[in-house]
């Protein structure tokens, strides 16, 4: 079958012609409450209901609606080919601003086209690759830690830990090691609290002195904390010494716009530095916490990667020039992407009236973008609950309808750091699966949890095993 050309059916007609995705009940409580109960498996669900309507649903609570997009061709309609019609939604800039303020993640606008024209310089992919040194270091660096023989360890905190010192250091060219346990629990909570918000049907203004409230203003007062003292000491270092360095930090303190007027405030790289940090980090951990989990459940694969990996590097650390040689790595990658994608679920808010496919939309049109949801369509992946790597070979992902697999987003706000996270990942994978191998401690239980990012409900404590 050549996916390419799978089309959803044609329907003339407004948005009201929509079916809701259930009977919302109780003014919209009981619809809430089924969403946060299952909310991977309601909008699995939906999207089934919305195959029949042109693969869109109304997913009604009460009187609000959210429009989930579940084909291919609308979700370009809207990332690319409408981009400029479409904003973040205003209930994610109300729930993530107070710790993210005017990012990238969240702004909009002129304001986000010259913040995003201020960052790319960083993440062009020559100085990414002049990273791939660091990552490996600091992997290595974990690993002296570990111990040869049999140990039991929580895997998704030791990969928070490493990818946060990773990302400090290549993006502020900082060591937090000093402050990773109290960052990550901050971040932590902060992700809970926040994903909690989306979900409730009344969330009171963050200067309520509630408990939850108290707890999210803490956790970002520790974060802030740490990236106040690295921009505070760069400040003072001048901007000629700015200017000779090459981190991202760094880089924002000094640029100037096209037109040679200043820069980003403290405030504007605090923002910045606030999304890049945590999202640069987490995104990375995650995977490589479902990475290790998949492994270990499916023993071929394994067996397929370490066997790449010994012909390859023959028991040396990976370079950059490595990953070209190393396809089956990168295809562990794209397939635990699929799988658990971490950005499970994205939305947009149409500033004027649209059409998408063949509805047309108000203004405030909400729509729900689930890469989760078309990850797991067996029109486009051949058994898709199922763990296979090798699915990527050849021209597999060529012939995919462009937004069937769309882990880090796209069009104009495609993730800024994918090209970042992917080298991290696969370079990581390649130094941890060399020496050791992980298997489920007694009694763990898996479950995804989605939060803000995609997470294992319960942790990974996992049996590491170092390798002969």
């Amino acid at each position: 079958m050549n996916l390419s050309t799978t089309k959803p059916p044609v329907h003339n007609n407004t948005h009201s012609a929509l079916p809701p995705a259930w009977d919302a009940g109780w003014f919209g409580i009981r619809s809430a409450l089924r969403f946060r109960a299952d909310s991977l498996g309601v909008l699995m669900a939906a999207a089934q209901t919305g195959a029949r309507y042109g693969h869109m649903v109304d997913l009604r609570f009460g009187p609000v609606s959210r429009f989930l997009v579940s084909h291919p061709d609308w979700v370009r309609h809207i990332y690319v080919e409408q981009a400029a019609k479409f904003y973040k939604t205003q209930q994610v800039k109300d729930i993530l601003g107070p710790s993210l303020g005017n990012g990238l993640l969240i702004s909009d606008g002129d304001f986000w086209r010259r913040q995003r024209k201020l960052a790319q310089p960083a993440f062009h992919h020559k100085r990414i690759e002049g990273y791939a040194g660091t990552m490996v270091d600091f992997t290595q660096r974990m690993l002296s830690q570990w111990n040869s023989a049999s140990s039991t360890r929580d895997i998704d905190q030791d990969m928070m830990q490493l990818t946060m010192e990773i990302v400090a250091k290549c993006l502020f060219d900082a060591d937090v090691a000093s402050d990773a346990a109290g960052l990550g629990e901050a971040i932590t909570t902060s992700n809970k609290l926040a994903s909690a918000r989306f979900t409730k049907l009344f969330v009171p203004p963050t200067w309520v002195p509630t408990r939850d409230n108290k707890r999210a203003v803490q956790a970002i007062d520790t974060i802030d904390h740490v990236l106040m003292r690295f921009i505070h000491q760069r400040r003072a270092e001048g901007l000629d010494a700015l200017r000779e360095r090459s981190d991202l930090l760094s880089m924002l303190l000094a640029a100037v716009d096209e037109d040679g007027s200043g820069g980003m405030t403290d405030k504007q790289a605090r923002d910045e530095a606030f999304t890049l940090f945590v999202a640069g980090h987490e995104t990375t951990a995650t995977t490589l916490t479902w990475v290790w989990y998949l492994l270990s459940q499916n023993p071929v694969a394994e067996a397929k990667l370490h066997e790449e990996l010994e012909h390859v590097l023959g028991g040396r650390t990976p370079t950059v020039a490595d990953l070209a040689r190393l396809p089956f790595t990168d295809w562990v990658i794209k397939e635990t992407l699929r799988l658990y994608p971490v950005a499970w679920i994205t939305s947009r808010e149409a500033i004027e009236p649209v059409q998408v496919g063949d509805y047309a939309f108000d203004k405030g049109a909400v729509f729900f973008l689930s890469p989760y949801v078309l990850h797991h369509d067996a029109t486009y992946f051949e058994a898709p609950e199922e763990f296979r790597p090798e699915r990527w070979a050849g021209d597999f992902e060529k012939q995919l309808p462009r937004f069937a697999y769309f882990p880090f987003g796209g069009g104009p706000r495609v993730c800024i750091g994918n090209t970042f996270a992917l080298m991290e990942a696969q370079l990581i994978l390649a130094t941890i699966a060399q020496r050791f191998t992980m298997r489920l401690a007694p009694g763990q239980v898996v479950e995804p949890l989605p939060l803000i990012t995609l997470r294992s409900k319960y942790g990974l404590k996992m049996e590491v095993v170092g390798r002969e």
